[in-house]
């Protein structure tokens, strides 16, 4: 054998390693496009699961923006019948409040007259004719 044979089959087994250098590293690869492919069909699953999900929930919160502008409304409306209340009570108060507490004053007073006036006349008698000592006996 001669040194060109020799480099004849150095370069054919060359040739072979590298042969099952690209084989060996096909079959990662070939996984890999597998793998891909099913990442694509899995966002396109994704894709169209979540496209209503996401115009359902943009309907539902175009629904709730319409239930909070009614629920606005009506505490609007509560907040003025309050202050109309608060209002009346405060008219009530400053019209009937003042003149009543007066006459209250005033038969209060009455009272206290007629009792001392009742007190200086003497003991009071029942009706047979004894002096009542308020013990009810």
């Amino acid at each position: 054998m001669t040194f060109g044979d020799l480099g004849d089959v150095a370069g054919l087994i060359a040739a072979i390693a590298f042969v099952l250098l690209v084989g060996f590293l096909a079959v990662p690869l070939w996984k890999l496009g597998k793998l891909l492919d099913e990442a694509r069909s899995s966002v396109r699953d994704v894709t169209e699961h979540s496209v209503p999900i996401l115009d359902e929930a943009a309907s539902t919160l175009a629904s709730a923006n319409t239930q909070l502008v009614k629920v606005d409304t009506i505490t609007t409306s509560a907040a003025s019948v309050s202050e109309n209340v608060s209002a009346l009570t405060g008219l009530y108060a400053a019209t009937l409040g003042r003149p009543l507490v007066r006459v209250a004053a005033f038969s209060y007073g009455v009272r206290q007259a007629f009792g001392r006036a009742g007190g200086r006349s003497g003991k009071h008698t029942g009706p047979d004719g004894a002096g009542s000592t308020g013990t009810g006996a």
